[in-house]
This record gives structure tokens, sequence and C-alpha cells, in this order.
């Protein structure tokens, strides 16, 4: 990966090598069982357990975007995710964190009120209008994901010429709008899983090199547990640990800067491996 900042809360933070960022969903529906935390005791155990195996940065989220995952009203997502910001900062008053969250309110929330430091966007600012205006009035690192329609349409919008072109394409408009609105810190996520196909999905691994390269921001790489480990080895979610991590080691030879990843301990172990690798190619 290419070096580069971040301005965290006020201080520009050089990156200079592949970040694992831990997940805790104060959800009770996530894809993935191990990932749930429950109430602010099970947040607070979750969130000292990642920071302990190395965790460079946690994201929070309080929506379940799985498909056919159940609708949650703004409030109930601004309680969880105030637990789980407050379960971080309880733990570490430091390490940076993200709110995963589409809905502009909650990111404005999370980020003055609770302590967050990053807003990651599944829906690339597609389904609230506010959301680029409120990044930027805010001043904080934004993580634009590809997705087209919602959680519950997108597995329907998967025609594409080329997937790695047109997710590029996709991306680039909203990307230039961001810059335009002066934020100055976007990092890229391709969005694995979301209105992909199996194949559509390898074939943007395939190539994610060649999309950093033509959006010129550091990437994020959330495929951690997914289907496309599952479907492709039949085997179940829990079964997909080690898939995850030959994922993550072709993700980091093609240049990922960030790992958004349920397994902190394992794929802190295998970053470490796979930087020493590339500092040494």
């Amino acid at each position: 990966m290419k070096p580069f900042t971040l301005n965290l809360c006020g201080r520009l933070t050089e990156i200079t090598r592949t970040q694992v960022m831990g997940i805790l969903n104060v959800t009770p529906d996530s894809f993935y069982a191990g990932s749930h935390s429950h109430g602010e005791s099970e947040a607070r155990r979750r969130v000292e357990t990642m920071i302990a195996e190395g965790a460079d940065m946690i994201d929070v989220g309080g929506y379940s975007s799985r498909p056919g995952a159940a609708e949650v009203d703004i409030e109930e997502e601004m309680r969880r995710v105030r637990i789980g910001v407050e379960a971080v900062r309880a733990a570490d008053s430091n390490i940076p964190v993200s709110v995963d969250t589409f809905r502009a309110e909650v990111a404005r929330r999370a980020v003055e009120e609770w302590g967050a430091d990053i807003v990651n966007d599944i829906s690339g600012g597609t389904l609230d209008k506010e959301m680029f205006a409120t990044v930027a009035a805010m001043r904080v690192p934004y993580i634009l994901m590809h997705m087209r329609g919602t959680p519950r349409t997108m597995q329907t919008l998967t025609d594409y010429s080329d997937v790695t072109a047109d997710v590029a394409t996709e991306l680039s408009r909203p990307l230039e709008r961001l810059r335009r609105m002066g934020v100055a810190d976007i990092i890229v996520d391709p969005g694995f899983g979301f209105s992909k196909t199996l194949t559509q999905n390898y074939a943007l691994m395939g190539h994610l090199a060649n999309l950093g390269d033509m959006l010129g921001c550091p990437l994020l790489v959330g495929i951690s547990r997914k289907s496309m480990i599952s479907r492709l080895c039949d085997i179940t979610t829990e079964e997909t640990l080690p898939g995850t991590i030959a994922l993550n080691t072709a993700a980091m030879l093609a240049g990922a800067a960030i790992l958004r990843v349920h397994d902190v301990a394992a794929t802190v172990q295998a970053a470490k491996v796979t930087d020493t690798i590339i500092k040494n190619m």
C-alpha cells in the first residue's frame, strides 16, 4: 500500500502499513453471530478483546446491512451506535473509531457527541442526500462504498459490462463531488458482496490494484466471512476464516490499506507476515 495521512479529530495521522479494522456490531441480526454485541457490557468486552488482539481501528454499526435484515428506525440505530462508540471510548480514548451508517444524522451525532472519527457509509451517499454535506461540514474522513440500490434490492442489480471498470466509473462521480465539497480524506470500499454476484466479486478482487490506481484513493476491503467464501467452498459462515485470510492477503498484495474484519488476532498476524513479504519483494 502507498502511505497516506488521515485527519483524525484534529490530529494528522500517517498510515504506513495496512490497518486492521475490527467490527463491532451492536445488532441482533448481523450475518455472522460471532460479531454480535448486545448491550454495554458485551460491547465493552468485545472492544477490549479486539484492542488486546491488535486492532488499529474499530468500526461500530447499529444497522445490519445483510440481505433480508430487519428495518431499524433512526432512534434505535442511534441508541445502538452510541452504546458501541462509548464502549470503544471507555476502553481507549485514542483508537480511531468509524461509524458504519448511511444516515447523516447518526453520523453527525456519533462524531460530534459520542467520539467517532470516521464515517463509513455503505450507500456511498445514495440513501441520505444530506450525508456528503454533513461529512464536509465535520471535516472527517469518509469511507465511500460501492453499492447499487438498497440492502433489500442490491442483489437484483448486478448487470455490469465490466465489473471493475463499472465500479470505478460509479465511484468516480461521488468521489469528484466529495472533493469539490472539500472532503480531503476519502477511502474507497469496492463493496464486495453488495450488488455483485459470486463471479463478479472474484473478478473485482483479481483487478483490485487496477481499481485503486483508477480512483487514486486508499482502499478498504471488507470480505470477512462473506458468502463469496462460503458459497465457493460449500461451507458454513463459521468455517470461513481460512478463506477470509486468503482473500485479505490477496487484497494486501493488491495494495489494500484497511482490512475490515471480524477476526482481529488472525488478521493482525497474517497482515504482519504479508507486510513483511511486500517489503522484501
